[in-house]
């Protein structure tokens, strides 16, 4: 079960926790989810990456996880949204471990080369509106083997760095400073 010590307003208050689902990023499209309430997953059977294509999720040591927002604002101030999402993951694990990652923009997370992370971001707009933002992220922290030919183009932290990472830590420092981001994205 995670727990969550998270210094922030709204993001990551609530946890909704699934040992094995389908897809976070299909449930807070499809159920009831407060605004910033975490949906997590220890493993995915059908996660969700970009263009529809499968996001592989290790049992418990990654990061699989998804929330909804409501900005009810001009679209276009959240232009910059899945950038600010990367740029966020990429600033928690620099202040956390010293390890600086790469964003391929606009929704990948790098190392070397190799996709340590991912973020899918959905939306929900009437006229120029956004209603609903659902925001679906996935970062390999203490995975060690990849199935198939994943290995050749993915990575985590624990694979390249041979140490055990905090999914926790990780998961509370990005909240806090995601929210920061996205209050002054709407503003």
């Amino acid at each position: 079960m995670m727990q969550l010590d998270v210094h922030t307003k709204f993001l990551g208050k609530k946890i909704k926790y699934f040992d094995t689902i389908s897809s976070t990023q299909e449930y807070v499209r499809n159920e009831k989810v407060e605004e910033g309430e975490i949906v997590f997953a220890e493993r995915q059977t059908a996660g969700i990456g970009t263009h529809q294509r499968k996001w592989y999720t290790g049992k418990n040591d990654n990061l699989a996880f998804s929330f909804v927002l409501f900005p009810n604002c001009d679209i276009k101030k959240l232009d910059l949204l899945t950038t600010v999402i990367a740029e966020s993951l990429v600033q928690a694990v620099r202040e956390l471990y010293l390890i600086t990652l790469q964003i391929k923009k606009p929704n990948d997370v790098m190392y070397k080369n190799k996709k340590m992370g991912g973020i899918l971001t959905e939306s929900i707009i009437e006229g120029n509106i956004a209603k609903k933002i659902f925001i679906g992220i996935g970062f390999n922290v203490n995975q060690e083997e990849f199935p198939g030919n994943l290995g050749d183009i993915a990575t985590s932290l624990k694979k390249e760095f041979q140490a055990d990472f905090s999914r926790e830590d990780i998961l509370s420092r990005f909240l806090e400073i995601f929210e920061d981001a996205y209050l002054d994205l709407i503003r």
